[in-house]
C-alpha cells in the first residue's frame, strides 16, 4: 500500500511576480500526514493561512487566484503541480506577498528543489480517488472528461486564433515523465493581450525571462515600440512576426504542454490525487477550476469508496479456506471469497440469494437482509484479517468485544452483492485488535461500523 509523501526539508525559491512585479520568497515546508496543502501570507498581520483548495479559488482571468476575505494568493498552479506530479500530498507554504515569484515561467525550478531536498514517507495511506465512471464538465467551447483508467494520465487539446500555434496536443501518459516532459514549458502570451493586461493592472512582472511571447497579428511600429517600453525591453521591427523570448522553443507544442502544467496545477486543488484519463480540450484556468470543484463534490458523496471487484479474478481465500480459518458453517458462515488481503486491509464478498435461510422468517413478502448479520458478516472478514497475522491461524478463534458508530444506510436485499472492506485502527495488541468495516453494494455504502475483537486459541 503506498503511503502519503512530504519533504524531507524546506526549500525557499526568490523572483518576482508575474503580475505585481515585486520581489518575493516562497518557502516550501515538510507537512505531517493529512495535512493537504496550505499557503501562509507571512508579511501580512496574524499570518493568515489559507487552505489550496478549488472552493477558495477566487479568480482565473490570468492565473489561479486563491481568497479569503481580503487575502489573495496569486500564481500558485506551478508549485502545486509539481508537488502534485511528484507525489507530494502534504506541504506547507509561505509566500512574503501576494503571489508565487514567476520564476522562469515553467514548473522546473520547483522540480528541481524537490528532488534537491527528497521526499519522506508518512504513516497514513496515500488517499486515491479512482473514477469509476465519465465525468465532464463544459464550459463555452472547452471541456474537461475524466474516464476510468488503471492510472493517472492526461492529454490536452487546444486551438487558438493564431497561424503559429493553430492546433496543438500534448499528451502525460505517466505522472513520472511530468519533471522532463511537462515542468520545462514555460507560460505565454500573445502580443494584441498584452495591452490589455497592462490596463487591468496585470503582468507588472512579465518579461523575456519568464514567457514566451507571440507576435502573430502585425500592429504599427508606433504601438509595438510604445509596448517594448512599458515592458522595459528592447524595441522590434514591426514587420518580422513570430515568437519573441531569449529562449527558444523547448518542444513545438510548449504553449500546449504548458496548458497540461496548469491542469495538473489546478488538479492539486482537489485535495486527492486521481487514478483516470483526463482529455481537456481548449483548457483554461476557468474550466480546470470548476473541473476541481466538481471532483471535490464527487469525492464527498463517495468519501469511502467501495473496492474494485472483478468476479473473473481468482480470489485469494475461497469458501473452502474460509471454512478451513473460520469455525463457522452454513447458515452462519458469511464470507464467500476474499479478493484482497494486506496487511491492515482486507476486502471479502457475500452473494445473497433468496435461498438464505433467514428471509424465511425476517419480512418474507419483502425480503430484508437482517442488519446484524451484516455486521456479523462484516467481523468474519475482519477475523480472517487478524488470523492472517499469526502462525497456525486454523488454532484460533476470533470474538466480538465491542461494536460501536454502528450506521444502516440502505436495505440489502435477494440478488444484491455485498463487497466487505475491513482496515485495521491499530496493530494487533495482547490478542485484541480494533478494526473499522464497511458493507457495499456497489458504489454505495449500505452499512458501516467499528468494532474491537480479541483471537483466542482453541482449546
Amino acid at each position: 500500500m503506498l503511503k502519503q509523501m512530504s519533504l524531507k526539508g524546506s526549500f525557499s525559491l526568490c523572483g518576482k511576480g508575474l503580475h505585481t512585479g515585486l520581489s518575493l520568497t516562497v518557502t516550501f515546508n515538510p507537512a505531517p500526514e493529512n495535512t493537504g496543502y496550505k499557503i501562509q501570507r507571512i508579511d501580512l498581520e496574524g499570518m493568515p493561512i489559507i487552505d489550496a483548495v478549488a472552493e477558495n479559488v477566487i479568480d482565473t482571468q490570468r492565473g489561479t487566484v486563491l481568497g479569503k476575505g481580503d487575502i489573495r494568493i496569486s500564481t500558485v498552479e506551478h508549485g502545486l503541480a509539481a508537488l502534485y506530479a511528484l507525489g507530494i500530498d502534504n506541504c506547507f507554504i509561505q509566500v512574503n506577498g501576494p503571489e508565487f515569484p514567476i520564476l522562469d515561467g515553467s514548473a522546473a525550478m520547483y522540480i528541481q528543489k524537490i528532488q534537491e531536498v527528497g521526499v519522506e514517507e508518512l504513516n497514513a495511506p496515500k488517499d486515491w480517488y479512482i473514477i469509476r465512471h465519465k465525468i465532464e464538465i463544459k464550459d463555452g467551447n472547452s471541456c474537461i472528461t475524466i474516464l476510468p483508467d488503471d492510472d493517472f494520465s492526461l492529454t490536452a487539446m487546444c486551438s487558438f486564433n493564431s497561424k503559429f500555434i493553430n492546433s496543438q496536443f500534448a499528451t502525460l501518459d505517466k505522472i513520472n515523465d511530468f519533471a522532463t516532459e511537462i515542468a520545462p514549458a514555460r507560460t505565454f502570451v500573445f502580443v494584441r493581450d498584452i495591452e490589455p493586461l497592462l490596463n487591468a493592472n496585470l503582468i507588472k512582472g512579465g518579461d523575456m525571462d519568464n514567457a514566451i511571447v507571440i507576435y502573430e497579428q502585425q500592429t504599427t511600429q508606433e504601438r509595438l515600440d510604445k509596448l517594448a517600453d512599458m515592458l522595459k525591453v528592447e524595441h522590434r521591427n514591426a514587420s518580422e512576426l513570430g515568437y519573441i523570448q531569449h529562449k527558444p522553443l523547448v518542444w513545438e507544442n510548449e504553449c500546449t504542454r504548458h496548458k497540461l502544467l496548469d491542469i495538473i496545477g489546478d488538479m492539486a486543488l482537489i485535495g486527492k490525487p486521481i487514478k483516470g484519463r483526463i482529455i481537456a480540450t481548449r483548457p483554461g484556468h476557468t474550466i480546470n477550476n470548476k473541473f476541481a470543484r466538481q471532483m471535490r463534490k464527487e469525492i464527498r458523496k463517495h468519501e469511502v469508496q467501495a473496492p474494485i471487484y472483478n468476479p473473473n479474478e481468482t480470489p485469494i481465500m475461497d469458501n473452502i479456506r474460509i471454512r478451513e480459518l473460520l469455525p463457522h458453517r452454513y447458515p452462519m458462515q458469511l464470507v464467500d471469497k476474499v479478493i484482497s488481503l494486506g496487511a491492515t486491509s482486507i476486502v471479502g464478498i457475500k452473494n445473497v440469494t433468496s435461498n438464505e435461510p433467514f428471509f424465511v422468517g425476517h419480512f418474507p413478502q419483502e425480503p430484508v437482509m437482517p442488519g446484524v448479520l451484516q455486521i456479523e458478516a462484516m467481523a468474519q472478514c475482519g477475523g480472517l484479517l487478524v488470523l492472517n497475522t499469526v502462525e497456525e491461524p486454523e488454532r484460533w478463534s476470533t470474538y466480538f468485544m465491542k461494536i460501536d458508530e454502528v450506521k444502516f444506510r440502505q436495505k440489502v436485499v435477494p440478488g444484491d452483492t455485498l463487497i466487505f472492506k475491513v482496515d485495521l485502527l491499530a496493530p494487533l495488541r495482547h490478542g485484541i485488535s480494533s478494526m473499522k468495516g464497511y458493507v457495499f453494494v456497489g458504489d454505495h455504502i449500505v452499512s458501516e461500523a467499528t468494532f474491537t475483537a480479541q483471537i483466542v486459541k482453541n482449546k
